[in-house]
């Protein structure tokens, strides 16, 4: 049995937890209890987390409690946890399978010396903030999760699922991490190469109408998508929704779809073998060369380094 423990400390951020139900999940699909998960803290007893409510956790008295480490997030990752809770993170870091940093999580590891020369991310909202304050940490803050040896770290959020789903798949196998994903009702299993940024948020519609214009467009990248066509399924002229849009969304309809576009070539790079002949085609591009024009322009990267750094990571 692989047992799983969590690290909480004082103020520790409750959608951390979340993820274990990924383990818990993972012990139904494969009908037998591969997982054990156990909550620590260092002098155990209760501890309570930033929303208030607490948690039971056992002490820790020895580093090999555990096969996997969890080191969960706190909303406050600039203030360290003390000298003590550090020196745990050390011992179970050197006698871990694997030790992970769910969301702000990594910050624990980095004050604890763990990620030093080492890649890693976190909630895109602190990473800057975890390399200015751990210079030796190679901070990648537009990814979901990394693994770097046996260090983990995750994004912010649901991001931490993601991660735990990548643990599932290392352990027990992709098909088993799939029939996980569709329990948990995640629609779509991101992989650890994908980026934390989302055009269809960032754009952010007020009314009804640009929103389903947005998502017809996301619907139907592979096909020319102009104005006029836009507007009638959304059922608006094409004078009245450019400026509609334009006002709710800040771009031009040309230019959000192209950053659709630009967004679902990205993670069918990432996340499937296609050529990139058929990515372009099938996003919407003109072809492989205006894909690479659009990446270079939107990412400093062309479709090539994008799909190396994705199987680096993976």
């Amino acid at each position: 049995m692989h047992r799983v423990g969590y690290l909480v400390t004082e103020g520790f951020q409750v959608m951390s937890l979340a993820t274990q139900a990924v383990f818990e999940l993972a012990n139904f699909v494969a009908g037998e209890r591969v997982y054990s998960v156990q909550n620590f803290s260092q002098a155990g007893g209760t501890v309570r987390s930033s929303l208030g409510m607490f948690v039971d956790t056992q002490p820790l008295v020895t580093p090999g409690l555990a096969d996997s480490w969890i080191v969960v997030g706190t909303l406050t990752p600039l203030t360290p946890p003390c000298e003590e809770v550090l020196n745990c993170v050390r011992a179970m870091a050197d006698n871990a399978r694997r030790t992970a940093g769910v969301c702000t999580g990594g910050f624990i590891l980095a004050a604890a010396g763990v990620l030093d020369n080492r890649r890693a991310t976190t909630h895109w909202a602190f990473a800057s903030a975890l390399q200015s304050h751990y210079p030796d940490v190679q901070v990648e803050e537009d990814r979901i999760f990394i693994v770097d040896g046996p260090f983990w770290t995750s994004a912010g959020m649901t991001a931490g699922l993601d991660m735990a789903l990548g643990m599932v798949e290392k352990d027990l196998g992709a098909e088993l991490a799939r029939s996980v994903a569709h329990r948990l009702v995640m629609h779509q299993r991101r992989s650890g190469g994908q980026s934390q940024h989302s055009e269809m948020l960032s754009l952010a519609p007020k009314s009804d109408r640009i929103q389903n214009a947005l998502e017809y467009a996301r619907k139907h990248l592979s096909r020319p998508l102009s104005v006029e066509e836009l507007a009638e399924a959304v059922h608006l002229s094409p004078r009245q929704f450019t400026r509609v849009f334009t006002a709710e969304t800040g771009q031009s309809p040309a230019k959000a779809v192209e950053s659709l576009r630009l967004e679902a070539a990205r993670l069918m790079i990432e996340q499937s073998r296609h050529s990139l002949d058929v990515v372009a085609k099938e996003t919407g591009f003109r072809d492989r060369r205006h894909m690479r024009e659009v990446f270079i322009r939107g990412f400093g990267v062309p479709p090539q380094a994008v799909r190396r750094d994705a199987r680096r990571v993976g």
